[in-house]
């Protein structure tokens, strides 16, 4: 089986990342790099792990979950779907079993709020944890006084943690956030379609979905 580890050492993904991330500075949005896909890879492989899915399914996840931003190579736009095409190209050429591909396909291809949804199990917890990465280090903009809703959101949230509890069934999303910066109603503005995605992932994997902020429970 290939391995995450095989797909992070695979030249062309890393040409990918590289690139992704370039076109993406070049247009002023945040970090989706190595920090932001190592973090989302393995936050989507614990939450599966956690809520007793075996070993193949776990690592089929930690992949999607670093393969699901190298869309962006090509265009922000519909990143999602042109990435899923690129990952299973990828994937392919490394030997990877069809069915394993599908499974990976299906969730890159679904994680963006615009044009997705959770489908699967794997594109569940790639959801949860692909939209649980808020944080002030993918800021790349470091002109203050130039931040849009998006950098001063993001640059504003000091911690954020995602946790699984397996057997109270529940995955808690807990932030905290600098409210010098920016009031929390402004984290709503613009993460209110990916709060609901995400809850809505956590029903599909019958879970119960909880966020909370600055110490108060919001959801």
């Amino acid at each position: 089986m290939i391995s995450i580890n095989d797909v992070k050492n695979n030249l062309e993904v890393q040409a990918l990342v590289k690139a992704a991330q370039n076109q993406l500075d070049a247009i002023g949005y945040t970090e989706h790099s190595e920090r932001h896909i190592t973090i989302v890879s393995n936050r989507c492989g614990e939450i599966l792990e956690k809520l007793g899915y075996d070993e193949r399914i776990v690592e089929l996840g930690k992949i999607a979950g670093y393969l699901h931003d190298i869309g962006n190579a090509i265009n922000r736009i519909d990143h999602a779907h042109s990435g899923a095409i690129l990952a299973n190209q990828i994937l392919k050429e490394m030997g990877m079993l069809a069915e394993d591909r599908m499974e990976i396909l299906t969730a890159i291809g679904n994680h963006d709020e615009d044009t997705g949804t959770a489908v699967s199990d794997i594109s569940a917890a790639l959801i949860l944890a692909d939209k649980s990465d808020v944080h002030r280090s993918r800021v790349r903009n470091q002109n203050m006084s130039t931040f849009d809703i998006h950098d001063r959101v993001n640059y504003a949230v000091t911690h954020a943690e995602l946790k699984v509890h397996e057997e109270e069934r529940k995955i808690i999303v807990n932030l905290t956030i600098d409210t010098n910066i920016c009031p929390v109603l402004d984290y709503f503005q613009i993460f209110m379609d990916r709060t609901m995605m995400s809850k809505y992932a956590a029903k599909f994997l019958k879970v119960w979905f909880e966020l909370i902020i600055n110490d108060t429970k919001l959801l």
